[in-house]
């Protein structure tokens, strides 16, 4: 056996032996980590996340763990006290959402349990529950820090990269255009909103990607993406191309897409048509 074969295999031995140890390493790791945020978060008085860490499946396993049973009766207590601080806080947690939004530069419209940004971008509180719903994604949590960060993400993303409503309008008449032509319908036929949306997506991608379809070479569009960028069109009153075609969203009976409308309103368009602006 040559020197560089024997290396190899008594490499993938000690790896194998390794391994295990390794895992259980890392889970003592994480399980040392999950009571040193709990430790700090006592020492700072951090009741709302110490509320979320204690009724966590890791502190479950904390309890299971032999070696950490004694962790039990200071567990259940540190989780009564937050829970007690929690409900105590409900009085305040209003006023506290409110002055962290100022502070992240967020105007946050409230009214209990539900809250807004702007338009799009909006919310449910469910106490109770210790959860926070953001444009239906579940954030485990009612802190207010954790609520404007993601409130604060969510508007860098859909609001805050440039945005030129003209030639947005522009792109939506030629994908529009290209279906009349593919479909053999007249302009200005209603044209199914689903249909327009994939389309409209396919167009953007670049000619790199058709040429090698890999997942990273993918410009996704989301839906809350498209329904905000038509808002943004309507807000700016520029809603038709250079050349006078108008774009109007329709209501249908199948195939629906919720989307802001010209009121700010969230709808369930089904269609989609471009008119001559006769004014």
């Amino acid at each position: 056996m040559d020197n560089e074969t024997y290396l190899q295999e008594k490499q993938e031995q000690l790896k194998t032996v390794f391994s295990p140890y390794q895992k259980e390493l890392n889970r003592g790791q994480k399980l040392a980590d999950f009571l040193k945020q709990c430790i700090s978060c006592a020492a700072r008085d951090d009741f709302l996340r110490l509320d979320e860490l204690l009724n966590s499946k890791m502190a479950t396993t904390i309890v299971e763990e032999e070696a950490l049973a004694e962790c039990e009766p200071l567990l259940d207590s540190l989780r009564e006290y937050a829970r007690e601080k929690v409900e105590q806080y409900r009085l305040d947690f209003v006023d506290d959402l409110i002055r962290r939004g100022e502070e992240g530069g967020l105007d946050i419209t409230i009214d209990f349990p539900r809250f807004s940004i702007l338009k799009g971008i909006d919310g449910e509180i469910a106490f109770a529950d210790r959860t926070t719903i953001i444009n239906k994604k579940i954030l485990k949590s009612i802190d207010p820090r954790r609520i404007v960060a993601a409130l604060g993400r969510l508007k860098k993303q859909l609001y805050d990269k440039p945005f030129d409503p003209q030639k947005y309008v522009e792109g939506l008449f030629a994908t529009y255009a290209k279906m009349c032509k593919n479909e053999n319908v007249p302009m200005g036929s209603d044209v199914p909103i689903q249909d327009f949306y994939l389309e409209y997506v396919v167009a953007s991608q670049s000619k790199v990607f058709f040429s090698n379809m890999e997942k990273g070479k993918f410009r996704g569009y989301s839906l809350e993406q498209f329904s905000v960028d038509v808002w943004r069109c309507f807000d700016s009153g520029c809603t038709a191309t250079v050349k006078g075609m108008n774009f109007r969203l329709t209501s249908g009976r199948k195939n629906l897409l919720w989307l802001l409308d010209s009121t700010g309103e969230k709808q369930q368009i089904g269609l989609i048509s471009f008119h001559k602006d006769e004014s």
